[in-house]
C-alpha cells in the first residue's frame, strides 16, 4: 500500500508517536472510499448503551445484530467502525482485519439518574483493544461537566498507555453539565474550546459536534465580535474548530447528530468539507435506516467529501 502525499503530510503532524500509532492511523487513513484522501467517514455505534436497544435499532430490526454494522462499514467503504467492547466481540472473529476498529472505552446509559453530573463509565481497557486487533481507543469527555477533570485524569492516563503500545486514541468532546446551556452545547466558542481540550489531552483524531453560530460565553464573545472571526455559515465554523487544533494538525471530524433529513445532512457534510474538516462520523443517521437507503447516503457523503458534489 503506497501512502498518499496528503496522508503523509497528516501523519507529520504527529511529531511524538511510535511508528506502530502511525501505522495504525494510516490504516484508518487509507482505507475504504476515501483512503488517501485526508478525509473519513466513521461508522460509530454506541447508542445502545446511551439511549437503549428498541431507541437505538427498532426502525431497523436488522441493526440489533453486531454483524450488521461491521458488514454495513465495509460494504459502504468506510474508513472505520466504533463501538463498545460487547460490540466488537461479538464480529471481531468474523471480520478480523476487514475494516479499522475503535474500541469506545468508556460509555453512559439514559438509566442514570436524571439529577446525575453528566460522565461515563470505563467499560473497556487498552488491553482489549489490542486483543480485538482494534487501531484506536475511543473516550468521551463532558467539559462543563463536575466530573470534568476525573475524566480527562482517565483518558490521560488510557492515551499513556494506549500510545506507548501503538494504538491511536480518539476524543469525543461533547459540552454538557451545569456550566453550559443547551444552546451553548454547540455554540461554535464552546465546540472550538471543547476540540481544543481534547488536542491538548493528546488525542488523534478530535470528535465534535457541528457547531452552531451562537455564542455560549460572555467573555469569548466579547473576543468573536472585537476580532471579527467568521462565523457566520458553517464552513466559517469548521474552519475555525480546525483552527482551534492546533491550525489545523489534528484530525477532526463531526458528529452527525440527532436524526435528521437526507438533504440537511449533506448540505452539512459540504460545509464540513468546504471548511477543511477531516470528515463524519456518522451513526443513528445511517443504521437506523434501512441497508440500501443507508448505503446511498453513506455514498453520498462520500461523494461530497471526495468533491464530486
Amino acid at each position: 500500500m503506497k501512502i498518499t502525499s496528503k496522508v503523509k503530510k497528516i501523519l507529520s503532524n504527529y511529531e511524538s508517536d511510535c511508528p506502530g500509532t502511525k501505522a495504525n492511523l494510516v490504516r484508518i487513513l487509507m482505507q475504504g472510499k476515501l483512503g488517501g484522501t485526508g478525509r473519513v467517514v466513521i461508522l460509530p455505534v454506541d447508542q445502545g448503551f446511551e439511549h437503549g436497544p428498541a431507541r437505538s435499532f427498532a426502525k431497523n430490526p436488522e441493526a440489533y445484530d453486531p454483524h450488521y454494522h461491521y458488514q454495513l462499514a465495509i460494504d459502504a467503504g468506510l474508513n472505520a467502525y466504533a463501538a463498545p467492547l460487547g460490540m466488537l466481540e461479538a464480529g471481531a472473529d468474523t471480520f478480523a482485519g476487514q475494516i479499522p476498529t475503535i474500541l469506545k472505552v468508556n460509555s453512559a446509559n439514559s438509566l442514570a439518574p436524571k439529577d446525575s453530573t453528566p460522565n461515563q463509565a470505563v467499560t473497556a481497557s487498552v488491553s482489549d483493544a489490542l486483543r480485538l486487533g482494534c487501531s484506536a481507543i475511543g473516550f468521551t469527555i463532558y467539559p462543563g461537566s463536575h466530573d470534568t477533570f476525573d475524566m480527562m485524569e482517565k483518558i490521560r492516563e488510557m492515551a499513556e498507555e494506549a500510545k506507548a503500545v501503538g494504538l491511536a486514541v480518539v476524543i469525543w468532546s461533547y459540552p454538557r453539565g451545569a456550566g453550559v446551556s443547551k444552546e451553548g452545547e454547540t455554540a461554535i466558542d464552546v465546540c472550538a474550546y471543547a476540540a481544543h481540550m481534547a488536542a491538548l489531552l493528546g488525542a488523534h483524531i478530535i470528535k465534535v459536534k457541528p457547531p452552531t453560530g451562537a455564542l455560549g460565553q460572555d467573555e469569548a464573545k466579547k473576543v468573536y465580535e472585537s476580532e471579527k472571526i467568521a462565523i457566520k455559515t458553517m464552513a466559517d465554523r469548521v474552519a475555525h474548530v480546525k483552527q482551534a487544533c492546533f491550525n489545523g494538525r489534528r484530525i477532526v471530524v463531526f458528529s452527525g447528530g440527532n436524526a435528521k433529513g437526507e438533504a440537511e445532512i449533506l448540505d452539512e457534510a459540504r460545509g464540513i468539507r468546504d471548511g477543511g474538516g477531516n470528515g463524519s462520523i456518522i451513526g443513528r443517521n445511517s443504521f437506523q435506516r434501512p441497508r440500501e437507503d443507508a448505503l446511498k447516503l453513506l455514498d453520498a457523503i462520500i461523494r461530497i467529501y471526495k468533491e464530486n458534489e
